[in-house]
């Protein structure tokens, strides 16, 4: 569970994104990330969606750049 919360926080300094809009993004729930850091756990199909949404992002991001 660490390992996906700093990989949260990681894309969220990168990104310059909200945590409530990452939330919302990612799972359309603006707690995600608070609850995250409260301690919520995440299943693992959870987890990918979440890992997914982060790698969509990037990957538009460097398409957008790159254009």
């Amino acid at each position: 569970m660490a390992q996906i919360l700093s990989d949260v926080e990681a894309f969220l300094k990168a990104t310059g994104m909200a945590a409530t809009r990452f939330g919302d993004k990612a799972m359309g729930d603006r707690h995600l990330v608070r609850q995250l850091r409260g301690g919520r756990r995440l299943w693992p199909e959870t987890e990918k969606k979440v890992r997914d949404f982060m790698a969509d992002h990037s990957a538009s991001a460097n398409e957008q750049a790159a254009a």
